[in-house]
Order: C-alpha cells, then structure tokens, then sequence
C-alpha cells in the first residue's frame, strides 16, 4: 500500500495557492485611487511590484508611475519588471523624497503609501525582521545606511529601550526586558534575531494565547531603527505639496 502524500500547508494569507506574493487590499486601493487612463501615480513603497502592477495596468501610454522604495533589493526588482516601460520611472530612497524624486509639486493625481514591513523582508532571515527565523540582527529597511538593531541594542541605555518598546510597541513588560536586555548583553552581544527572541521570551514567559512574546518588542525595534512614524509625517506633509488639487492618497496601515 502506498503511503497518502502530506497534507500541503495552507497559502498564507498574502499568496496565492502557488505561493506567488498578493499584494494588500488591491481593490480598495485602485478604488481609493480613482486611477485615470492618462493620470500621473506614485507608489512610495515599492516592496515587490504588486500594486505598481495593477496600476500601471489602469494606465494608457500617456499615463506616469513614479516609484519609489528604500530597499535596494526592492529596486532592483523594480528595475527587472518595469525598467524598460517608458511610464515608469524608478529611486531608491524614502518616500518622504518624493517632491524631487517624483515629477514636483501639485502634479500627482495619487500616492500611495502601504507602511511597514513588507513579506519579501519578512520572509528573509538575514534581513533580521522575524524572530521566527534565525538571522543577523538588523532590521534595516536600507542595510546600506543607519545603524542595525544589534548595534542600537549594544549601546542604548536601559531607559532608552523601555521608551522604545513602550512607545512603539505598547509593550507592558517593556522595563523587564530592556533590563533582561542589558544583563545578557554584558554577558555576550546580541548579534542574531534567536538570541533577542530567546532573551525577551525568558523575561516575559508566553505572553499572549496565540502571539509570540517577542512580537511587541520586534516591531518596536524595527519602528524606531527605521524612525518609521518620523517617516510617515514627512512622507505625508510631502504627499500633500506633492498632490494636485483633488488627488488622491491611500495609505495601507
């Protein structure tokens, strides 16, 4: 008799059966958009192309789709997928660039923004953003520029890691694992995402039914080494120079 086949996991929630990456909220956002045939876009957080996809699809060929993104590994991408369409023109950088990345002031019929990490980061260990995978500890959304987490985390002061993980992350332990943090870090550096996750795991217990103890903390790390909320005011004082009259701005939060 021939054994069954294992069960396949199920598709997580942002890819298809093929495990090919969806990107979020698609038709609210092309809804949001009101995307005009001849309209001037720009999509601020590239990560890996899906909106940029849909809507350079909803443009002629007087249409414009500026992007833009801070991971290098995300524009080469773009660079492979739509390099070679006309409408489209590419930067690396933050989106709070976009008044001269893009085509200028009042001259965008529409942003977008989708905040956060994106799933290609997630799923990559060594970028350091899970702690469900071992990795180097960095958590930069550009590796070629600012500090990692492993070297905030060797030199901030207890205090200063309370106030992160607090501030960001809403984590109510967060004074028993910044202190958990700086014990172990006198005893080895915190170099790899196992080593952060084993540390605040052991200070907090299980947490939560159903979320990993480490998660607040992960995130709030990752927000304040990217400075992601300084990001959004600028990126979004400068969508709104960056936007005709009557444009349209779509944020994924």
């Amino acid at each position: 008799m021939s054994r069954p086949n294992p069960p396949r996991p199920a598709a997580r929630a942002d890819t298809d059966s093929a495990g090919r990456h969806l990107p979020v909220m698609l038709e609210q956002v092309l809804a949001a958009l009101a995307l005009r045939p001849d309209g001037a876009y720009l999509d601020g957080t590239l990560g890996r192309g899906g909106h940029a996809a849909a809507i350079l699809a909803h443009l002629d060929q007087h249409g414009r789709l500026w992007l833009i993104d801070r991971d290098p590994e995300a524009v080469r991408a773009a660079q492979s997928s739509f390099g070679d369409d006309p409408r489209v023109q590419i930067h690396q950088g933050s989106f709070t660039t976009m008044l001269t990345a893009g085509p200028g002031a009042a001259a965008l019929d529409g942003v977008l923004l989708d905040l956060g990490v994106s799933s290609p980061q997630l799923d990559q260990p060594e970028r350091g953003f899970s702690f469900q995978q071992d990795g180097p500890l960095d958590m930069r959304m550009d590796p070629q520029h600012g500090i990692s987490a492993a070297t905030w985390l060797a030199a901030a002061s207890e205090a200063e890691i309370t106030d992160v993980l607090w501030r960001y992350g809403e984590e109510k332990a967060s004074r028993r694992i910044a202190r958990a943090i700086v014990e172990q870090r006198a005893l080895t550096p915190l170099t790899s995402t196992a080593q952060l996750r084993e540390v605040i795991a052991r200070a907090i217990g299980r947490g939560v039914p159903g979320k990993h103890p480490a998660t607040r903390s992960f995130q709030a790390i990752r927000i304040h080494i990217n400075d992601e909320l300084g990001e959004l005011d600028a990126g979004l004082e400068a969508a709104a120079q960056a936007l005709k009259p009557g444009g349209r701005l779509a944020v994924i939060s």
